[in-house]
């Protein structure tokens, strides 16, 4: 079992810059893949970003490419999202995920956070 908590989510305008921040525990964090993903009311939970457990392997949706940066701190258990230049469209629920393999995709990830909302005002 892997036990995911996010932090840093909150209320920002547009262009500002917000840290989310992923902390597990359980199992051993450096062997998962991380993803952070997000859903919008009444949207689907969409890919933002995933990062494989050496860190060799990004991946980030088309709509946060050259904003949104993933890492990760083996030592400390815990990944990021650096989330710069925030648009209105970035509103969302973040959650937090972890699998056995790299993966863009949803079915990827068995273990999952609450989710922490950021909301980004005009």
């Amino acid at each position: 079992q892997v036990q995911l908590v996010e932090s840093g989510g909150g209320l920002v305008q547009a262009g500002d810059s917000l840290k989310l921040s992923c902390a597990a525990s359980g199992r051993t964090f450096s062997s998962y893949a991380m993803a952070w993903f997000r859903q919008a009311p009444g949207k689907e939970r969409d890919i933002v970003a995933a990062i494989s457990w050496t860190s060799g392997s990004r991946y980030y949706a088309d709509s946060v490419k050259g904003r949104f940066t993933i890492s990760r701190d083996n030592a400390k258990n815990t990944m990021y999202l650096q989330m710069n230049s925030l648009k209105p469209e970035d509103t969302a629920v973040y959650y937090c995920a972890a699998g056995p393999l790299f993966s863009t995709v949803r079915a990827g990830y068995n273990y999952w956070g609450q989710g922490t909302q950021v909301t980004v005002s005009s």
